[in-house]
């Protein structure tokens, strides 16, 4: 006899139960083989990576579910609103529109770009992957692609990144991802459509339309939003849940507009990378917490529960062809583009470009997921990008370091605003105090303020009496003091109470955020337990501390 809703509600406990132990035992086992293998300086992606293909493929454990994809779809739109929050700098992207290293980047993406579609495309061979031309261009687009994260991490871990060398690099990985990102994101949406050649020429406008109204909407209008919400209601996490919310509306929008979401997602995450600090501390490491100990590991762990050994079905000639041309293609690419734009260093700089693998498989990922590749050209994709992220920092590394500090001193007419997030990574402001440093006493008159203790390029003065703070002086407040007044008007008139500190043990960037945010030049530091006051940190300080070892000054 047949149990009716009872029998659908226990089949319902059971599938839940399921998914559950899945998800947990690739969450598990995920973090523990990340840690074991951190040992041995291997990415994160490798440890979920071979989670998935130990668990999945090799011992039958686990097996993608429904359940598990609708966690997935999440993960990719968090992944790459994390890509867009931490690595994609538009400002800084607009800013090298008219140097080299927009020209540099816009050629090489283009040429390998062009090389990719030899592969992926039948247009001159046929290399029997059977694919439309829209799935021929989003895979170029995905062979062509620079992972900028996997750039900088070299760089840092060899101490390169504020060497003219490393600017370099970074500049333009840095233009040639967003680029890239930009036109996989709309090419993927354009699948549904069936793209021709005629619409290529419309995805330049459509990528300028939205990438403008999501701009807008959020580093201009949530922003102010959340911070006016926060003064009326008194919301635990209220940052976090707006942002959240902002960030799944973003990507509906974006499927509404025919694009893929991970292009909204991508693109909403650029434009909150400049968030007031206090909103910035009460959602990213949230954020982060929630996607590195959730969503990514199980992310990541999918494309080896998915790889299987269907790759070997491809003709020898494809496999051949998709391991060696892309990439003999890009490393050409990028020191060809390097010539022509004059920059220095070419092969160093084509190297820095072969970084790949992380937002790869996860754009492989979601190829895979809408059928614009097959699980063959998928698998032998994962294993290739497998190789690259083990194998690209190692010769990166090994070129870098046979260039000398004082080489590759060509540097961009600005150096982007993102650069300042990596060169700044594990800077406290500890690390910078001068402890030394004496200030001006309140007592003391505006005139001898004026004559013995202003200096270029700072505004604000920390004013102590005897070892306690009394306040910060701003230059702007002398315009509203009669010059005659200054000789006989002392210095705490004009001072005006802290409206910020910090202590030794926070970190620099997050100070210099801070300072930003009050529109000030000095922030005062205080120790953590007794609040005794230990000194200030200048924004000159930090930026001298980002372009001192940039420009070779040592």
């Amino acid at each position: 006899m047949p149990c009716g809703a009872g029998c659908g509600t226990r089949d319902l406990s059971i599938m839940l139960e399921e998914a559950l132990l899945s998800i947990g035992l690739v969450i598990v086992v995920a973090k523990l083989a990340e840690g074991l293998l951190r040992h041995f300086r291997l990415n994160s992606i490798v440890a979920y990576t071979t989670t998935g293909i130990l668990l999945g493929p090799v011992a039958g454990i686990v097996k993608p579910t429904s359940e598990m994809q609708i966690l997935l779809g999440i993960g990719i739109f968090l992944f790459f609103f994390l890509i867009g929050l931490d690595e994609l700098d538009i400002s800084g992207f607009i800013a090298a529109i008219h140097g080299r290293f927009f020209v540099a980047s816009i050629i090489s993406v283009l040429l390998s770009l062009v090389i990719a579609l030899f592969v992926t495309s039948d247009v001159i061979y046929d290399f029997g992957l059977g694919l439309t031309f829209t799935g021929s261009l989003a895979l170029a687009g995905v062979l062509s692609l620079t992972s900028l994260g996997v750039v900088a991490k070299v760089l840092v871990d060899e101490g390169r990144l504020k060497e003219p060398i490393g600017i370099q690099i970074f500049t333009t990985a840095l233009i040639a991802e967003l680029l890239t990102l930009l036109l996989v994101g709309f090419t993927i949406g354009e699948h549904v459509n069936h793209l021709g050649w005629e619409s290529v020429l419309v995805l330049p406008v459509k990528i300028a339309v939205f990438t403008v109204v999501t701009w807008v909407l959020a580093s201009r209008v949530l922003p102010p939003l959340i911070v006016l919400l926060k003064r009326f209601l008194h919301v635990p996490q209220l940052s976090f849940g707006l942002i959240l919310g902002g960030l799944f509306l973003t990507v509906v929008g974006a499927e509404h507009m025919g694009l893929h979401g991970s292009l909204g997602a991508l693109l909403f995450g650029a434009a909150l990378s400049k968030l007031p600090y206090h909103v910035r501390r009460d959602v990213v490491p949230g954020m982060k917490s929630t996607a590195e100990g959730l969503f990514v590991p199980l992310f990541f762990a999918s494309a080896g529960l998915h790889l299987s050994l269907a790759f070997t079905g491809l003709p020898v000639w494809t496999i051949v062809a998709l391991v060696f041309i892309p990439l003999v293609g890009k490393f050409s690419a990028a020191f060809i583009a390097a010539v022509v734009a004059r920059l220095d260093v070419p092969f160093v700089l084509a190297t820095g470009m072969m970084a790949k693998g992380v937002a790869e498989m996860a754009l492989l990922l979601v190829l895979l997921d809408i059928d614009m590749i097959g699980h063959g050209v998928f698998s032998l994709l994962v294993l290739i990008m497998l190789a690259y992220i083990l194998l690209t920092p190692l010769a990166i590394r090994a070129v870098v370091n046979r260039v000398k500090p004082s080489a590759g001193g060509t540097l961009p007419e600005s150096l982007p605003p993102s650069l300042a997030r990596f060169m700044l990574d594990d800077i406290t402001v500890g690390d910078i105090l001068d402890r030394t440093r004496t200030y001006p006493d309140p007592s003391m008159s505006v005139r001898a303020f004026v004559d013995q203790w202003m200096v270029p390029h700072q505004q604000d003065y920390v004013v102590v009496d005897h070892g306690e703070l009394s306040g910060i002086v701003s230059l702007s407040m002398l315009r509203y003091l009669p010059k005659e007044a200054w000789s006989h008007t002392p210095l705490r008139k004009l001072a005006r109470p802290r409206a910020l500190e910090t202590c030794p043990d926070e970190l620099v960037e997050d100070a210099l955020q801070h300072m930003i945010e009050y529109s000030l030049t000095v922030i005062p530091v205080r120790d953590r337990e007794s609040r005794k006051f230990l000194g200030v940190v200048t924004s000159r300080q930090i930026l001298e501390l980002i372009t001192r070892d940039a420009t070779g000054e040592y």
